[in-house]
């Protein structure tokens, strides 16, 4: 299945398939009840979405939206969890993915605990170039949802960002 820049995947609260980010790059976006939205996780290729159902299903935690076109699997769940249970090596790739998103999540936590703003955002924007080069960050997120990425306000990131464009 191609997503393209914006549609949405799946939608929080509802239950339903798995999905394997072939190509592209995902957010995933608490809505709150008064239609306000967080970023809390950003899906880059090669991960099965969503972490928590894994394992067993569940509602979706957030909606996933597509950050620039994006390739994914659908992979149903019923077939998926019926698999776990006769494949071993299956739940040792699960594992490693897991793995793997806690290692990316420990590089997240290693941006928000920069000292200054400024080495917040630079080692945010060292990250995401791994992924969307030749692309840049502001391309791709608004200056809220970097924000809410790195824990600063917007209105820091914008000051922040008009100083990369001086320098």
């Amino acid at each position: 299945m191609i997503l393209h820049k914006g549609e949405v995947l799946f939608r929080q609260g509802e239950y339903g398939s798995l999905f394997h980010l072939k190509s592209g790059m995902l957010k995933i976006v608490r809505v709150h009840e008064d239609g306000s939205q967080f970023i809390v996780n950003i899906i880059v290729p090669g991960e099965t979405i969503p972490h928590h159902s894994l394992i067993s299903p569940n509602p979706y935690n957030g909606s996933a939206v597509a950050l620039v076109t994006c390739e994914v699997d659908v992979l149903p769940e019923a077939p998926w969890y019926e698999a776990l249970k006769q494949d071993a090596q299956r739940c040792l790739d699960i594992a490693q993915q897991l793995q793997n998103k806690l290692r990316m999540m420990q590089q997240r936590i290693d941006q928000l605990t920069e000292v200054t703003p400024a080495e917040k955002l630079r080692k945010l924007e060292s990250w995401f170039q791994l992924y969307i080069a030749p692309a840049t960050l502001t391309e791709l997120l608004t200056q809220d949802e970097i924000g809410q990425l790195i824990g600063l306000r917007r209105e820091t990131i914008n000051r922040l960002l008009r100083s990369q464009k001086r320098s």
